[in-house]
């Protein structure tokens, strides 16, 4: 039952994702869950808003605690379509989010397994449940085609 939820809420996020690479941002989006409602939307937006924080997670965090009144975020999920970088991961676990849900690994800055794991560091004041590859395909997929078509746009740029 939890995998059909966290596939519908991942599509959710992915079509967040899709948004970012629409006005031309890298194509990540995160969605958060509370009591199985969608609380908080959001999309990279580095360069719409020329801030290197606007990460998708960082947005989602603020709306969420805008809808909640309150920044401790228990009894919320996030869904997210690539692995959280140390800036995002950090902001979840002072958030206190009790789940993190993510597509696919980021293995150049990925601080949940790839480079790091501050999300269940033992050193840290909360822990956060992990749950990673919910429609993992879909979202490195996403990735590669943006990245693809970037690399393709500045070779004929340069030209």
């Amino acid at each position: 039952m939890t995998e059909n939820k966290d596939n519908r809420y991942m599509k959710a996020a992915i079509d967040q994702a899709k948004i970012a690479e629409e006005n031309g941002d890298v194509p990540i989006g995160a969605v958060i869950v509370y009591k199985n409602r969608i609380i908080a939307k959001a999309y990279n937006q580095r360069e719409q808003l020329q801030d290197p924080t606007a990460h998708a997670e960082i947005i989602a965090l603020t709306q969420a605690a805008a809808f909640l009144e309150n920044w401790h975020l228990h009894d919320c999920t996030i869904y997210v379509t690539l692995e959280p970088c140390p800036m995002c991961a950090g902001a979840l676990v002072l958030a206190r989010i009790d789940r993190l849900v993510y597509g696919c690994d980021d293995p150049k800055t990925g601080a949940v397994k790839s480079l790091y794991n501050i999300t269940t560091d033992d050193r840290l004041n909360h822990k956060i449940k992990v749950t990673p590859g919910i429609l993992a395909d879909d979202c490195s997929s996403l990735l590669q085609e943006f990245f693809t078509r970037r690399r393709k746009q500045n070779k004929n740029s340069s030209k």
